[in-house]
């Protein structure tokens, strides 16, 4: 999601084939030695390179000028929040209580000094330092600041509290700042506390702005030491004050310093609570962080657990450190919301217990939807199961379905209806046994109504038309509730609503729905209502184009309709829209103009001819524009998630070869360096879209729990299902650096031509035994009409 920054100058990029000391490939060994976690620091990847557990509520990571916390180009660091994104897209990303340890006499006239408000602001303050010796790993961070006399850094992260390892060259007293007033660039800090409880601890809060311009939420925290403090005060906007043991108030520098007398090395640690001041304490108390190095080999031990779910052979050092980098970059979210004692806050605005299972918050439905949230389905599904409880306790407590849930509120950031594929996929994968009707009656309601006024849910804002007429009307002044509506977007809501509805259908019929299922899947057709065979655009006839209400083309003031062009469309064209009829496949080829065009047409896309004499030259010439370059483009994506399914649309259409193509050309923008991800990660969707398209099967259309496949990019890949069974994916002469083609597939044994498999196939364990070739000419594999999955809504 992208939808509210500004594309502006980019710092200046790595080159991706370049990679410096600090990221060097791994070499052989286990899953977690092979991840880099600096991979999305650049280019606004908008990954954070420092600790944090799987999924977990606390992360320990630099603060530089970025606001997703830290850009690899940068060159000195402000502090070490305690709270991040990963990949996401707005401003507001967190960087909550920013540690730095420092040296320097505190006081009137002194190094830091106390009559001068700005010596505390973490600009001012920050440390100069070096990439030669820094380590990113999973559950560890390590830098050195080459300000302050030399501190070595070191972070790691249990799942509700964090702890950093300050280690001085220089002898003599030594400092920690802990600011309050600051976080990230541009993450608005609307009021804090910090109050020193003794000489090893202090406590307070951080009051910030959400998520995409979301309202302010608190975030309450106590850190402790493993040494007494000899001396501290705080500061306020007015400057610091010696031996103070509290500020508190609104917007403004905040924080208090503690110094050390000649400890050579000092450990804090940190844990926070959305709940409040206790809920802090306790899981400080709970996570049992006694020594920094156990602590250490703890979340490593863990993060070894999970990244060994899946074990690959083939490939170079590089291709396996994007690999287990991209996995382990799609394990850290949604993130745990619980407190260990199991209270959270909740979308009612009151404290509830989960019991025996984990609420998670921060859902980037819009995104996760289309990649990560299958991942996790099929390879972590007692997680998953707690997703979709979690989805469903918002909906009790909030009295709706969120889209994009941020700090127990809904930040209504983007459009359509990412939450009705999102849970109907749980659903189908198994996440929801027991929940079924209770998740069908919420998503009905979601599918069918509009949240009332006073809600501050915006919900299916366009359901009103789109219920009448088959459309979401196209209106760009439509009041909203909070970062966007549908109708501003009103031709991408339609066929996001339409793929949802179908979805549900599915849902719908297994339920013994069967007048619901087929009114839904009728509204599964309605991306039709916005098919103008008048449209032209490059030779080729026929386009979505947005409607207003009453149901009138829509025209720019400016000029005739252009399908290039950013009317209708969220974040992306009709050029990338038009393959989002997932749902209805020979519907879209027949008004296409039949299979030969919709190949012709694909081929125009994905500027097939370039690609295939020169892969990377074509996807950096031909489809990347910018991270933010989302309109006036008539080529793939694959900064962004509208068209991210659209490379099996060749599959789907009786050419998987090019499909393989497609998606090999496309792993050429994952690397082994800093702005090794291309576009915002997004929560993980990103790479759970290469780790999907790296083992060869991908989700291509929600609800139906079949895998679209393509040409593994590993000559042999094994998935340890929760369940005990393996899924082992062979691919004898696998080479990523090559286009290669499926020639043909045994599964469990038995040869199959078929393009997909199914989730019941896979999850009781199988093998997928992939032919591969060099020669497109040479292979006829699943190019039949009966080679395709049925279309879940066409007709």
């Amino acid at each position: 999601m992208r939808s509210k920054v500004l594309a502006g100058a980019l710092a200046l990029a790595v080159v991706a084939t370049g990679v410096s000391p600090a990221v060097a490939s791994a070499s052989g060994g286990d899953a977690l030695d092979a991840v880099n976690t600096f991979i999305g620091t650049q280019d606004e990847g908008n990954t954070f390179p420092g600790a944090s557990a799987p999924f977990g509520m606390t992360q320990v990571s630099p603060i530089t000028s970025h606001y997703a916390g830290y850009r690899y180009t940068d060159t000195a660091i402000r502090g070490f929040g305690h709270f991040f994104l990963s990949g996401a897209g707005c401003w507001e990303q967190g960087g909550l209580v920013s540690t730095l340890p420092t040296t320097g006499e505190i006081g009137p006239g002194k190094a830091f000094d106390t009559t001068k408000a700005a010596t505390f602001d973490q600009t001012k303050y920050a440390a100069p330092f070096t990439h030669d010796g820094e380590v990113g790993k999973p559950g560890y961070y390590k830098v050195h600041l080459t300000g302050y006399g030399g501190v070595d850094v070191e972070t790691t992260a249990a799942t509700r509290a964090g702890a950093e390892r300050y280690t001085f060259a220089q002898p003599g007293d030594h400092n920690v700042f802990v600011n309050v007033g600051q976080a990230n660039d541009k993450e608005p800090v609307t009021g804090s506390s910090i109050r020193v409880v003794d000489d090893r601890t202090v406590e307070g809060t951080v009051e910030s702005q959400a998520f995409c311009g979301g309202k302010a939420y608190t975030t309450y925290f106590t850190t402790k030491f493993d040494k007494p403090f000899k001396a501290s005060g705080t500061w306020s906007p007015t400057g610091g004050t010696p031996g103070s043991r509290s500020s508190e108030g609104g917007a403004g520098l905040r924080g208090a310093w503690l110094t050390f007398g000649g400890a050579g090395q000092v450990t804090a640690t940190t844990a926070i609570s959305q709940v409040d001041a206790q809920g802090a304490r306790g899981n400080l108390a709970a996570e049992h962080i006694r020594s920094f190095d156990v602590a250490k080999a703890d979340a490593q031990r863990t993060w070894r657990r999970e990244l060994s779910i899946v074990d690959i052979k083939g490939g170079t050092t590089d291709d396996r450190t994007v690999f287990y980098t991209s996995l382990y970059h799609a394990l850290l979210q949604p993130l745990t919301a619980n407190d260990a004692d199991g209270r959270y806050y909740g979308f009612d605005k009151k404290v509830h217990r989960a019991v025996g299972w984990t609420y998670y918050d921060f859902f980037s439905l819009w995104d996760t939807y289309r990649t990560q949230n299958q991942l996790l389905a099929l390879l972590r599904p007692d997680r998953a199961r707690d997703i979709a409880k979690s989805i469903l306790a918002i909906h009790d407590q909030g009295g709706w379905l969120p889209r994009w849930a941020y700090a127990s509120q809904e930040t209504n950031t983007m459009t359509g209806d990412p939450v009705t594929p999102f849970l109907v996929d749980l659903w189908r994968f198994g996440a929801l046994s027991g929940n079924e009707m209770r998740a069908y009656q919420a998503l009905l309601q979601n599918s069918t109504q509009i949240p009332p006024a006073s809600s501050p849910f915006q919900g299916r804002s366009g359901n009103t038309s789109y219920q009448a007429d088959g459309f979401v009307q196209y209106d760009p002044d439509f009041p909203k509730k909070g970062q966007d509506t549908d109708p501003n977007h009103g031709a991408s809501a339609t066929l996001e609503y339409a793929l949802g509805d179908c979805s549900l259908s599915i849902m719908a019929a297994s339920l013994g729905k069967k007048d619901d299922a087929a009114a839904l899947a009728a509204k599964g057709r309605t991306y039709q209502t916005l098919w103008d065979e008048s449209q032209t655009d490059r030779g080729f006839t026929g386009f979505f184009r947005p409607k207003v209400a009453g149901g009138a083309w829509f025209t720019p003031a400016t000029g005739p309709y252009t399908p290039e062009g950013e009317d209708g469309f969220h974040e992306g064209t009709a050029w990338q829209y038009q393959w989002l009829v997932q749902q209805d496949v020979p519907g879209l080829v027949q008004r296409m103009g039949g299979p030969a065009a919709t190949g012709q047409r694909l081929d125009d896309f994905f500027a097939y001819d370039h690609l295939v004499q020169d892969p990377a030259k074509a996807v950096r010439e031909d489809w990347v524009v910018g991270p933010y370059s989302y309109y006036n483009a008539f080529r793939y994506n694959p900064n962004n998630e509208p068209d991210l399914h659209s490379p099996w649309m060749y599959a789907l259409t009786g050419r998987p070869a090019k499909t393989s193509a497609v998606v090999r050309a496309a792993h050429t923008l994952f690397t082994n360096a800093p702005n090794g991800v291309t576009g915002n990660d997004d929560l993980g969707t990103m790479s759970a879209w290469y780790v999907f398209s790296a083992l060869g099967l991908y989700p291509a259309v929600p609800g139906t729990g079949n895998f679209v496949l393509n040409a593994p990019r590993f000559s042999r890949s094994v998935l340890h299902l929760e369940n005990g069974r393996d899924v082992t994916i062979k691919a004898p002469g696998a080479d990523g650096s090559k286009l290669q083609y499926v020639s043909g597939l045994e599964v469990g044994s038995k040869p199959s031509d078929r393009v997909y498999v199914g989730f019941e196939q896979l999850k009781r364990g199988t093998t997928l035994d992939f032919g591969i070739t060099e020669d497109a000419a040479k292979t006829t594999w699943a190019t039949s009409p009966s080679s395709a999955p049925p279309a879940p809504c066409g007709k």
